[in-house]
């Protein structure tokens, strides 16, 4: 695969209009039939080209500029950039020795990291034009999770493992300047702005951080759903998080006290039993992403659909057909106007379930206007 050079600058065209009006993949969609308003419609859909070539663990969008980054099984990460049509260019890469379970932008957009099954973090600094990564953390055990925030001006790396520790890197050190020991391996991790920081560990366990105090726990329970936590998601506004169980169910949890009665779970991704009535066919829940301007959010399973949802009007906005196969990451773009969706094996049947002719793909999904909108508010009487 050819990579053609990479120029990163803050003040680069975005290929998106930022008003919610779709130019990005071609003329408007019509909206959704009278019959079925929540039925979302995947023909605009365009797949990435040069996608990663084995199991896709993670799609993170930079919030500085149209580009992306996805880290897979097949040890590399990939950096592309989006044109004004939904097109893709493959603009770098980075090798790791191992299987890469996470990836991250830094908050300039100017350097991409990368963490995995080889127990490191690595560093690509595409502002400087450098052509090679370099490593930056490391962990007793694979690193499942990376993150970046801002510190004094200067960016900072967080990584959790399945050590069970997480660690703040200043990048100009060989050492983690902080780090704190979770009550068990670290499965999932989020940050919001440079204040939030909320990790979800084997166990159940939920971790909440307030960075201005990174090495204390703001808080610390155990995950409203009675299954193993596969992913979690702050809130756009902080507030609290979504977490996503292996057993299809989604629940909202607010952080503050004076909230706690808005906390909710729900069920989804599941199919109903063509043989018996009474059960349903269960799927995890993979990801979970919030829109950056709505503050409404996806759901994304093994069951091969994506769903946008409301939280605050508890209501499913739309719902999408399956796209072939399981969906292991997702992403939306810095203004919402891309959802960006990774169709390859995730795992959940274990080795066997895994086969040569499982698609790996990454689709860019144009997010209509009225797709994401939370619903209007109306005052109860």
């Amino acid at each position: 695969m050819v990579y053609s050079s990479l120029s990163i600058s803050g003040t680069k065209r975005s290929a998106t209009s930022p008003t919610g009006s779709m130019s990005l993949f071609g003329a408007q969609q019509p909206a959704a039939s009278s019959a079925n308003p929540t039925q979302g419609d995947l023909s605009k859909d365009i797949p990435v080209s040069n996608p990663p070539e084995d199991s896709i663990s993670s799609i993170r969008f930079s919030s500085a500029s149209d580009h992306f980054a996805a880290g897979s099984w097949d040890k590399k990460v990939r950096i592309y950039e989006v044109d004004g049509s939904g097109q893709t260019q493959g603009r770098a890469m980075m090798d790791f020795e191992g299987p890469v379970l996470d990836c991250c932008w830094s908050k300039d957009g100017q350097k991409v990291f990368g963490a995995g099954a080889d127990k490191s973090a690595r560093m690509l600094d595409l502002g400087s034009g450098a052509q090679q990564a370099t490593q930056v953390a490391a962990h007793d055990q694979p690193i499942r999770c990376i993150d970046s925030i801002m510190f004094g001006g200067s960016p900072m790396l967080i990584t959790g493992s399945w050590d069970k520790m997480v660690k703040y890197w200043d990048l100009r050190q060989q050492t983690p300047v902080a780090s704190i020991e979770c009550k068990d391996r670290v499965y999932s991790m989020d940050v919001r702005g440079n204040e939030l920081l909320v990790v979800g560990t084997a166990e159940r366990w939920i971790h909440v951080i307030d960075l201005k105090n990174p090495t204390t726990f703001y808080k610390t329970m155990q995950s409203p759903l009675k299954w193993q936590t596969r992913v979690l998601s702050t809130f756009s506004d902080g507030s609290g998080f979504a977490v996503g169980s292996i057993e299809g169910r989604c629940a909202i949890q607010y952080i503050d006290e004076k909230d706690q009665s808005n906390n909710f779970s729900f069920k989804c991704h599941r199919q109903p039993n063509t043989t018996d009535r009474n059960t349903s066919n269960v799927f995890s829940v993979n990801a979970i992403s919030f829109h950056p301007q709505h503050g409404t959010f996806s759901t994304a399973g093994s069951d091969g659909t994506f769903h946008f949802w409301d939280k605050d009007a508890k209501h499913r906005l739309k719902g999408y057909p399956e796209v072939g196969g399981t969906i292991s990451a997702t992403d939306f773009s810095r203004n919402g106007n891309i959802f960006a969706y990774a169709v390859s094996y995730d795992w959940s049947k274990g080795y066997g379930g895994n086969a040569q002719q499982y698609p790996n793909k990454i689709m860019l999904h144009p997010v209509q206007a009225d797709e994401c909108k939370p619903r209007p508010k109306t005052n109860k009487r």
